[in-house]
């Protein structure tokens, strides 16, 4: 059984930065992609970041410059990096696997910026 879990999130200060992280297990492949997305409340949940089994990555406009995602494959684990957070970052953050076809979720980290 797949399982995602994501840590890291929490409150901080406008301008400080967090990471988060996302623990895969059970997955048989790691030819796979892994995408951040969050969701704020009241809102959709939106694509923040994506990186490919080769560590191809693409970001949303939002995050260009503050965030940055990376995985380490022999530990089964993705992070992104949160830089210069802004109010507008708060949000449920959300590890997202897709893999032989399938889309995989974890429970979420709440993220909040305080200004």
């Amino acid at each position: 059984q797949v399982q995602l879990v994501e840590s890291g999130g929490g409150l901080v200060q406008a301008g400080g930065s967090l990471r988060l992280s996302c623990g895969v297990s059970g997955s048989r492949s790691n030819f796979n992609v892994i995408n951040w997305y969050r969701q704020a409340p009241g809102k959709q949940r939106n694509l923040v970041a994506t990186i490919t089994y080769g560590g191809n990555t693409n970001y949303a406009e939002s995050v260009k410059g503050r965030f940055t995602i990376s995985r380490d494959n022999a530990k089964n684990t993705v992070y992104l990096q949160m830089n210069s957070l802004k109010p507008e970052d708060t949000a449920v953050y959300y590890c997202n696997l897709i893999t032989m076809g399938r889309s995989y979720w974890g429970q979420g980290t709440q993220v909040t910026v305080s200004s």
